[in-house]
């Protein structure tokens, strides 16, 4: 299914189920979760109806017992859920219209808690607030076909959107957006998490973990038998759509609620191997005077002097890393140039060696913003060697993305391919490069092969020009200890002919208009603190 199929199914069931929900005696905080519950649900009978029939393949046979019963564990090695008979789709869609649709999917709900410890208080169980005629529409709204085969990362976008769209309609606080499949493939690609302590303290639904599982998996491993999954997540909601996301993958994990801001419930200082998160950006109102903050001791180079919490995240995310460890995350763009006491924070992180790759990534990445972000990757294994801790790669990746529509872009496997194949000749290592080659060749991609050639022709690093450069720590102060990419890369002289203009030239005037929107704000409120003063 591609971006644009996806996109036109999420609105179309959108659209229908707020639809239902305008029209029924539900707040949205009542209506939301409930439906996030059904979506989970539609998902778990796509995975256990394919795992079913993967595993009746493979059933042993006994001589006189005949054909061994499937069991809970088949399916947990399949990567999925076992389904108890009362809690699998067909057998909710063929209901009679004469049952009691609600108490029904609570006892649906409550039947899979009992198979899974882990989601044991998790899954919503209210349906009997909903009236029968809404519930037997809702089902029928996902009873869409086009749900039917669905892969599970573009369910997990339709879970996110939903998410999404109740918290733009306040059913829950926050509304932080969920993190797009390019942008968490480049951070699981550029940190390579594959064994141990993998944590994220601003876990969402989950899906950093999920990829890293697919990483391990790509690499001929099962996730469970080599890394252990740490989560802490602030909203209620979240926390559980991470421990379903956690189920229907086949995954364990200790996802705990917690604001990371004054809580610290894993207590994993020091003790990570990867670190990996999308912390919601530019957050005001940290209350700095609690004992818990001021005396924090993820927060080695000190609390910022303003509001932002930025550089409260982007310390936690360097304090979590034991001696070997990498980590990498979603950051404002403007973290990256960030003045006063948050430039002398970065300048002491910068001079510890960590800070291994900057990224710019361009606009329109997230669902519900179109502003640019930045990724920040850190690896402290470069602290003790006297040659790497003196380097950073400076990535600029907002030229290269693909259009997927007029409000959303990403990266293609190409691209995901490509920017890993950089990072391993950054690295000293060429392999994935040489195998990218023989792979474009044998397919006839003269186009991904001449992108992936003309810049590194001899098969090693090389700085070019717009894209990338490794610069060291002399050259970073000079440039006031700046880590956005495009200060160093430079700018090629000629037009790039794939370059999108008009869409440039469009978020540009949105940023501007935001711009002149708080200065507006601003003034005013300047004005009003000078009447009261009677100036």
């Amino acid at each position: 299914m591609t971006g644009e199929q996806i996109k036109a199914l999420e609105g179309r069931l959108w659209k229908a189920a707020d639809e239902l929900r305008a029209n029924s005696k539900l707040t949205a905080t009542e209506y939301s979760f409930p439906v996030l519950g059904i979506i989970f649900l539609r998902h778990a009978n796509n995975r256990f109806i394919a795992a079913k029939a993967e595993i009746e393949k493979s059933l042993p046979v006994h001589p006189t017992r005949g054909v061994r019963p499937m069991t809970k564990n088949d399916f947990l090695d399949a990567k999925a859920i076992f389904l108890p008979e009362n809690s699998r789709w067909d057998t909710i869609v063929e209901l009679p219209d004469s049952s009691d649709l609600g108490e029904y999917l609570n006892e649906a709900m409550r039947n899979i808690e009992s198979e899974y410890e882990d989601l044991l208080g998790v899954l919503p169980k209210t349906y009997n607030l909903f009236e029968k005629d809404l519930l037997q529409r809702l089902i029928r709204i996902f009873n869409d076909e086009a749900l039917d085969h669905m892969p599970g990362d573009a369910f997990g976008q339709i879970y996110e959107y939903f998410l999404n769209k109740f918290a733009m309609s306040g059913a829950q606080d926050g509304g932080e957006f969920f993190t797009p499949p390019s942008l968490v493939k480049t951070i699981v690609n550029i940190i390579e998490p594959n064994h141990g302590i993998v944590f994220d303290p601003a876990a969402g639904s989950a899906g950093m973990f999920v990829q890293t599982a697919h990483f391990v998996e790509e690499e001929g491993f099962e996730a469970s038998n080599k890394v252990t999954f740490y989560g802490q997540e602030k909203t209620d909601t979240n926390t559980k759509l991470a421990k379903m996301n956690m189920v229907v993958h086949g995954l364990d994990g200790d996802i705990v609620q917690g604001n990371t801001f004054y809580d610290d419930k894993h207590e994993l200082v020091g003790k990570c191997d990867f670190v990996m998160a999308n912390p919601p950006f530019n957050v005001d109102g940290v209350d700095k005077s609690k004992d818990s903050v001021k005396n924090d001791p993820r927060l080695p180079f000190g609390l910022p002097n303003n509001d932002n919490a930025n550089y409260l995240w982007i310390q936690y995310f360097y304090s979590y890393l034991n001696e070997t460890g990498r980590a990498g995350f979603v950051m404002a763009s403007s973290g990256s140039d960030a003045g006063h006491s948050e430039k002398l924070i970065r300048k002491e992180i910068i001079e510890t060696g960590a800070v291994d790759v900057m990224v710019s990534i361009g606009n329109k990445f997230f669902y519900t913003v179109t502003l640019p972000c930045a990724l920040w990757f850190f690896d402290r294994a470069k602290e003790k060697d006297e040659v790497r801790k003196d380097q950073v790669l400076m990535l600029d990746l907002r030229n290269v993305y693909r259009k997927v529509s007029s409000k959303i872009h990403d990266f293609t496997q190409a691209h995901l391919d490509n920017i890993h194949a950089i990072i391993g000749l950054y690295r000293g290592d060429n392999t994935l490069y040489n195998k990218l080659v023989e792979d474009y060749k044998a397919a006839g991609n003269t186009t991904e092969l001449e992108w992936l050639t003309s810049r590194f022709p001899n098969g090693e690093y090389a700085d070019v020009k717009g894209m990338c450069k490794v610069v060291n720590r002399a050259e970073i102060a000079e440039n006031d200890y700046s880590l956005t990419p495009g200060r160093y890369v430079g700018v090629v002289d000629q037009i790039d002919p794939d370059f999108d203009y008009e869409s440039e030239m469009g978020t540009i005037k949105e940023e501007l208009k935001e711009l002149n929107a708080k200065a507006n704000l601003l003034a005013t409120q300047i004005q009003t603190n000078l009447n009261k003063l009677g100036l």
